[in-house]
């Protein structure tokens, strides 16, 4: 599996968002990251479905829609509706998460687990014949431009395991201080997508191809 860049739009121009997904679809995105946050679940407020319907005719991508919401399963039909591929919950945003992986599972999405710093890996395992996608936060989530954590380096090795032994094709994506100085760590641990805010939308809009460049070329040096 190829090393996946999805551009988080937390760190676009949100004065013209359709024109920045335009910009990094061109520029070479594999997916388009969007981080939803409710001001609850995690200290910081962001957009809902309206948003992912009105941005969805600018860009083919997948949309890899990262929920930091709760309760979280009250809201996943409508971010299914607006336009959502990739539908990513947190374990701790829902009383069950193995029945929230069946609802996006349901409404024909592919499902993602996302694990907070302090959330161990071994969650995972008793889902992993419903996940699509495993979410390493390697910041505490709410707020892009932190540092990354590096102890989430072995949880990234732990869930590599996990998902090998499962015999599944599962995209293994971190998310959190990911830039051409962290990505190299990153792929060699064993994630297969990378998601960068910062890294991608610094500069001018035609310096996000370069950007999109020089993360995916270091990635691709550390396999």
């Amino acid at each position: 599996m190829s090393v996946l860049v999805s551009p988080s739009i937390l760190a676009a121009d949100f004065a013209e968002l359709g024109a920045e997904l335009r910009r990094v679809d061109a520029a070479g995105a594999d997916m388009i990251h969007v981080d939803i946050m409710d001001g609850h679940f995690v200290p910081n407020l962001t957009i809902g479905p309206a948003v992912i319907k009105a941005l969805r005719p600018h860009t083919a991508k997948p949309f890899d829609v990262h929920l930091m919401i709760s309760p979280v399963d009250l809201f996943i039909p409508a971010f299914a509706e607006a336009g959502a591929d990739i539908i990513t919950v947190h374990p701790e945003a829902g009383p069950h998460l193995h029945r929230s992986l069946q609802l996006i599972k349901s409404l024909g999405k592919r499902a993602g687990v996302a694990l907070n710093p302090a959330t161990p890996a071994e969650v995972v395992r008793e889902v992993i014949d419903l996940a699509d996608l495993v979410l390493v936060m390697s910041v505490n989530p709410g707020f892009g431009g932190q540092k990354f954590i590096q102890s989430q380096l072995q949880k990234i090795r732990t869930l590599r395991g996990i998902i090998d032994g499962s015999g599944r094709e599962i995209i293994l994506e971190v998310d959190g201080g990911v830039n051409a100085d962290t990505a190299p760590g990153v792929i060699a641990a064993g994630a297969t997508a990378l998601v960068a805010g910062s890294a991608v939308f610094t500069g001018a809009p035609e310096d996000y191809a370069e950007n999109i460049a020089v993360l995916r070329q270091k990635a691709v040096g550390a396999k």
